[in-house]
């Protein structure tokens, strides 16, 4: 069976030059790449030397309208994990294809995931050969998808927000990732926003601002 090839939105660099950063925003279940490419012409100005591209999950969503980069209609720990290993291939995939396209390598690269995409950045994220410039995660929780300890390869650094008012993903999830993820070795960053719901708002995109200023490279 071949893997899927992603497709989604994308944005050139805002210099006009060619692109000595690459940002890589994964959207969330039920949504599709354009969701969360709504981000750009926030970030977009912060990041003149980036390019940002925002790819559709590979599977049509199963409840609804959109796309999934796992099923959700059993939500057990063990399909779960499945869900996330079965999609780590095809993103991996798209990530180096992108990498290759624009002469960059991992160190130039940070992904941004909503929900269902912070999973999915967070796995494949420190199993990489190389180390990201960074991840930031919303409104996520780290998936427990094998052995966290052995597999884990590298450790960019990660920021993870969460609102604390989420009926979806609990703000507790997040404090599990943030505990996890410092007992493997990584520079983690955790924030609560008060009274957000399963959404992004306007401080949660300060925080990244600043996070993906300290971490990614001038080029």
């Amino acid at each position: 069976m071949s893997t899927p090839t992603l497709s989604g939105p994308r944005q050139p660099a805002a210099s006009g030059a060619r692109a000595k950063q690459l940002i890589v925003l994964l959207h969330g279940y039920g949504a599709d790449g354009d969701d969360l490419f709504g981000l750009v012409p926030v970030l977009a100005p912060h990041f003149p030397d980036a390019a940002f591209v925002s790819p559709n999950a590979p599977f049509r969503c199963g409840m609804g309208f959109g796309y999934e980069w796992f099923p959700l209609q059993d939500r057990s720990a063990a399909t779960i994990a499945a869900g996330v290993q079965m999609a780590r291939p095809i993103l991996n995939a798209f990530l180096d294809a992108e990498l290759a396209g624009h002469g960059l390598d991992d160190s130039q690269m940070a992904l941004v995931g909503f929900s269902q995409g912070t999973m999915m950045a967070l796995d494949v994220g420190l199993r990489r050969r190389k180390a990201l410039a960074g991840i930031v995660g919303y409104s996520g929780r780290l998936v427990p998808a094998g052995d966290l300890a052995t597999e884990i390869v590298s450790r960019p650094p990660v920021l993870m927000v969460h609102g604390d008012a989420d009926p979806l993903v609990l703000v507790a999830d997040m404090h599990q990732a943030v505990s996890t993820l410092k007992a493997n070795g990584v520079n983690v960053e955790g924030y609560v926003r008060p009274g957000l719901p399963h959404s992004i708002d306007e401080g949660g995109l300060v925080l990244a601002q600043a996070f993906l200023k300290r971490c990614l490279p001038d080029g």
